[in-house]
């Protein structure tokens, strides 16, 4: 079973840097699950990720306060509201699909909006 962890691993942390790029895509449940499979797969590897500079802090501060910095949370809801504008704008998506995308990014920052803020 442990065998499966590390592929799994590989594919959440792809997800997660695709993520970073990409304003629909949540970052931060990726970093968590790829820690989570690494520390059964690969404890040398999950502490690698953990003294990132751009994972660590975010693992950190979910394990100690179950919440996101200020400045990760404006990030996050930025590149939601950037990623919906422009693809509202430049999409030439049908009426439905823009329903849809709106809907979809609403509930989106909605979530993200409700995270605790981690203070520090």
């Amino acid at each position: 079973m442990n065998t499966l962890y590390l592929p799994l691993a590989a594919l959440c942390f792809a997800l997660a840097v695709v993520g970073v790029f990409v304003p629909l895509l949540p970052t931060t449940p990726f970093v968590l699950l790829t820690s989570w499979c690494l520390v059964r797969s690969s404890p040398t590897l999950d502490a690698r990720l953990r003294s990132s500079r751009l994972f660590g802090q975010l693992i950190d501060d979910w394990e100690r306060e179950r919440g996101v910095r200020a400045g990760t949370k404006r990030i996050a809801l930025l590149g939601i509201a950037c990623g919906v504008a422009t693809s509202l704008v430049f999409g030439e998506l049908s009426w439905p699909w823009q329903v849809a995308l709106v809907l979809v990014a609403g509930y989106g920052a909605w979530f993200v909006w409700r995270l605790p803020v981690v203070r520090g």
